[in-house]
């Protein structure tokens, strides 16, 4: 089996290239949630979403978010009645979270209703939330402290970073994540924002312990490329915590259980620093994901270089 950490964006597009290689049956990705937030009563999974509708044919690939062809008319009644709507939620999208929430409700738990999510969806790999207890990443900036959706899309990421704090620290892993990474082949930190996507799952309790004690190869690719992110907002947040915003930072976040690091082309002159100061194995290769072809041919190299042939 193989485990990936993941966060959006990004980890979606690594994904659609990886599942071509591996049998989704022998794929678990467990995803983060301090991204999750309630909006008109309603139970938002951006991430676990972005995943699901990714995988599963569905996403609109021109916005990078939300469902494909999907309408707004909800959200501009919900305009018309005085509401917030910065968060953007189609209609089709509105049918995920209110079908998740009337589960929740129910006395479902959140990975109980991402597998049934799945199972409706057409996808046969497991995805884990990474817990099911309430876990929000919230913002501290020179305007105040902010939940994470409101710092990145209500005001676009505009406000300097002083530090980033988890509501939920010491939450319990989700069924099945401790004994994924423990019993798997290989584990794949995605390239995905090291701070909110794959720091949020390191910060719950007993994950860092059971990725040191996992017999599994360890490798990560650097969402970092040439000092900037992407997509999304980790040079802010590594800067606001002190970390140098390239690939080198990166791994400082992960040096303390990995094997193997990928990183683009263009930071090629890090490969031998990283080598030198953590000890870890640097993969140089193209880590843009522009067509399906580039994400096959990443998801290739990352599997080689953790001895997996395809």
């Amino acid at each position: 089996m193989i485990v990936a950490l993941a966060g959006g964006v990004g980890a979606a597009r690594f994904l659609q290239g990886l599942i071509k290689l591996v049998p989704e049956e022998k794929l678990t990705v467990i995803v983060n949630t301090g991204d999750d937030i309630e909006f008109f009563g309603l139970h938002i999974s951006p991430d676990i979403d972005i995943i699901m509708y990714t995988l599963a044919g569905i996403v609109d690939e021109t916005k990078g978010w939300g469902i494909r062809g999907d309408t707004f008319h909800c959200l501009e009644m919900l305009e018309k009645y005085g509401y917030e709507t910065w968060f953007m939620l189609g209609d089709k999208d509105l049918a995920t979270h209110i079908h998740r929430t009337y589960l929740l409700k129910r006395g479902f738990r959140l990975s109980e209703v991402t597998q049934r999510l799945c199972e409706k969806l057409g996808l046969k790999l497991k995805i884990l939330p990474m817990t099911d207890q309430k876990f929000a990443t919230i913002i501290k900036t020179d305007k105040g402290k902010m939940h994470f959706q409101e710092y990145l899309v209500k005001r676009k990421a505009v406000d300097k970073v002083l530090g980033v704090e988890f509501e939920g620290v010491g939450a319990e892993p989700a069924p099945d994540v401790l004994d994924s990474i423990l019993n798997s082949e290989a584990i794949i930190m995605c390239p995905s924002n090291p701070i909110v996507s794959i720091g949020t799952i390191l910060s719950l309790k007993g994950v860092k312990q059971a990725l040191k004690e996992s017999k599994a190869k360890k490798v990560a690719i650097s969402p970092i490329v040439g000092g900037s992110p992407i997509k999304g907002p980790a040079d802010k947040l590594m800067e606001g915590l002190g970390i140098e915003v390239s690939a080198y930072g990166v791994a400082s976040i992960y040096k303390d259980f990995l094997d193997v690091f990928v990183i683009d082309h263009v930071d090629a002159g890090l490969k031998d620093k990283i080598e030198k100061d953590f000890g870890i194995q640097v993969v140089v290769t193209n880590t843009i994901m522009k067509t399906l072809e580039d994400k096959i041919q990443l998801a290739k190299v990352v599997l080689k270089s953790i001895g997996i042939g395809v």
